[in-house]
């Protein structure tokens, strides 16, 4: 039996269900099912290899390397 409360959010799901396009309405659709199906598998990630290829950035370990050196260069060791 369901009660007033439920009927007020089935009705407001309704109404703002039916204000989607038909596109969106099929993505609710696809993602009730899933609900109802208990399928909470991740959708697969994209690769970041490549991602910024086409910046032309080129870091050398030896840039990784003078990098650290200035950050951690003055860290006060004896202060901690």
């Amino acid at each position: 039996m369901r009660n007033e409360r439920n009927m007020g959010t089935e009705r407001s799901v309704i109404q703002k269900i039916l204000s989607l396009t038909p596109d969106q309405q099929r993505k609710v659709m696809e993602f009730v099912e899933s609900l109802q199906n208990g399928s909470s598998e991740p959708h697969p990630r994209r690769s970041l290899m490549g991602l910024f290829s086409d910046l032309n950035v080129h870091i050398t370990e030896e840039d990784i390397t003078e990098a650290r050196r200035e950050m951690w260069g003055n860290f006060p060791r004896g202060d901690i």
